[in-house]
């Protein structure tokens, strides 16, 4: 059983930046693949990025390519979404989730945070 803590959310101007953290603890981290959605109000949860156990290998939502970064590090048992450019779109509770199985699909994901919010004004 892994327990995931996110934080570093906020509110921040269009064009600025943020960095996401996720504590995991009670499981072995560098096992799982690691992945960040993102739900806004009304909406369903959205793949934003996902990184392997070992972090070689990512994978990135159009909307976030180029402008957000996901990375680990695994001797803190610790994930981390880099997100510059910022625009009144990314505004969302934003989640990282655990899996064994490297995704972008919501449904292959086994344990979840319970989000921070990111706010971004125009």
């Amino acid at each position: 059983q892994v327990q995931l803590v996110e934080s570093g959310g906020g509110l921040v101007q269009a064009g600025g930046s943020l960095r996401l953290s996720c504590a995991a603890s009670g499981g072995t981290f560098s096992s799982y693949a690691m992945g960040w959605f993102r739900q806004a109000p009304g909406k369903e949860r959205q793949f934003v990025a996902a990184v392997t156990a070992i972090g070689r290998v990512t994978n990135y939502a159009d909307s976030v390519k180029g402008r957000f970064t996901i990375s680990r590090d695994n001797a803190k048992n610790t994930l981390y979404l880099q997100m510059n450019s910022l625009k009144p779109e990314d505004t969302a509770v934003y989640y990282c989730a655990a899996t064994q199985r490297f995704s972008a699909s919501y449904y292959d994901y086994n344990y979840w945070g319970q989000g921070t919010q990111v706010t971004v004004s125009s």
